[in-house]
């Protein structure tokens, strides 16, 4: 692990999030093994909210994929991997309303909650299955 997923990884304990990450696993039943670069990944997640494929609460990043699948494709664990980052420069809870508040405004923008959401689109909107639904002023 570098230094910096190392302080990424105290700095979401510290905050509560991956805290919450863990309770929000065990909750669901969700199945948890150790990840790369300091994530855990929680496997199996059934919940019906939220419908993402995979998100990510603290350094958890919870997939409605089983396990031995879930973690395995590369470019959506990095954009997982940054959501890890933004709670952590966000101070943890505070990036729940931070990211409704981006949501709400790329749905007025949009009617999309993610393309033009700033946490989606610095985590990189392709790699997170994301389509950039553009402005109409913008097209």
């Amino acid at each position: 692990m570098t230094p910096g997923q190392r302080l990424r990884q105290v700095a979401n304990f510290l905050n509560l999030t991956t805290p919450l990450g863990l309770m929000v696993a065990r909750a669901s039943r969700s199945r948890i093994s150790r990840g790369p670069r300091g994530l855990l990944i929680a496997a199996g997640y059934a919940w019906k909210l939220p419908h993402a494929g995979a998100f990510t609460v603290g350094n958890v990043v919870l997939y409605r994929a089983a396990h031995g699948v879930a973690g395995r494709n590369e470019l959506l664990l990095a954009h997982e991997e940054r959501h890890s980052t933004q709670y952590a420069y966000c101070l943890g809870l505070p990036f729940l309303v931070f990211y409704g508040v981006a949501a709400g405004w790329s749905m007025l923008r949009t009617g999309n909650p993610a393309s033009r959401n700033f946490f989606e689109r610095q985590a990189g909107l392709a790699a997170g299955g994301y389509i950039d639904h553009r402005i109409e002023a913008e097209a």
